[in-house]
């Protein structure tokens, strides 16, 4: 077995693609998603995976590889035009907005690979491996979503992938007490920000290797694939992207990254609200007056 770096001496590729798992079901946000997907929740004006999907971009993705599964079809239907609403607009003299929607859809290339059954996060980066190939690639999960008042997120990873030609996932310290809801890094050793990873823990409920907890920002070689499609399923019958890494990493260096700026856990409803407040504080059309209301509540 060859394990991929998706170079061959020299400088290595450049990170040019992006997975998106989406076929999740988003019962923590019951009954909402119960015909309308998870990713779609609006966050003040758009929906939470347009906030991902334009950090990807501004990092540099080309290509957008949505892995989707029954009921996301919104999604789709959000990436792509819609002819009917254009139309109207443009008749209606809304330049301003019909601007907004065609941005929309000519952000960059989207695809899309259908996963029949939720069988877990390693299993839907599996089916984009057709279109990956022997590139490198990033895997953003759309319930964080990452505020930066500089480099994006996902170009911070990129920048350190290009520099060492390997793996890298982004890591946020959180307190000792929460480790046990996140996959926690267990370095080998730490410089500043950045650490190489001998293991992954997923959940620790006692001793954690540290308190750097895995966050929904990766940046891959396509090696990686050869493991994942060795990983047995657990309990749930998932097949999980921690078990492949920590099987990768054995045989292929991987970095982590402490990434600078604020995260926002969308995926969880507290999360999901504290991002409402702040995005809504930072909207140039509104912010001033929706703090102002705020100062105003009691209760």
């Amino acid at each position: 077995m060859t394990v991929g770096t998706g170079h061959k001496g020299g400088r290595p590729k450049k990170v040019k693609k992006a997975v998106f798992p989406v076929a999740g079901l988003g019962t923590r946000f019951l009954p909402a998603t119960k015909s309308l997907p998870k990713e779609m929740l609006p966050l003040v004006d758009k929906p939470v995976i347009q906030y991902v999907v334009e950090e990807a971009i501004a990092s540099g993705i080309e290509k957008v590889i949505f892995v989707t599964g029954r009921g996301k079809d919104a999604i789709e239907n959000h990436f792509d035009r819609s002819i009917e609403l254009e139309t109207l607009l443009e008749k209606r003299n809304q330049g301003s907005l019909l601007e907004v929607v065609q941005h929309i859809s000519n952000m960059c290339e989207f695809w899309y690979v259908r996963q029949k059954e939720p069988l877990g996060l390693g299993h839907a980066i599996l089916k984009a491996r057709d279109i990956i190939g022997d590139d490198p690639f990033a895997v953003l999960l759309g319930d964080d979503v990452i505020h930066t008042d500089g480099t994006p997120g996902l170009r911070q990873l990129m920048d350190v992938y290009e520099e060492r030609g390997k793996s890298v996932i982004a890591l946020e310290e959180v307190p000792a007490e929460s480790t046990s809801k996140y996959g926690v890094a267990d370095p080998e050793w730490r410089d500043g920000p950045l650490c190489k990873i001998k293991g992954l823990v997923e959940k620790p409920t006692a001793n954690p290797p540290s308190n750097m907890a895995v966050i929904g920002r990766y940046v891959l070689t396509p090696g990686v694939f050869d493991f994942l499609e060795k990983v047995r399923p657990d309990a749930k019958g998932e097949i999980q992207l921690t078990t492949g890494l920590n099987a990768f990493c054995a045989k292929e260096e991987m970095f982590g990254l402490l990434f600078t700026g604020r995260r926002y856990d969308t995926g969880d409803k507290l999360g999901f609200l504290k991002a409402t407040v702040e995005y809504g504080l930072r909207n140039g059309e509104m912010g001033r007056e929706f703090a102002s209301f705020l100062r105003s509540i009691k209760y």
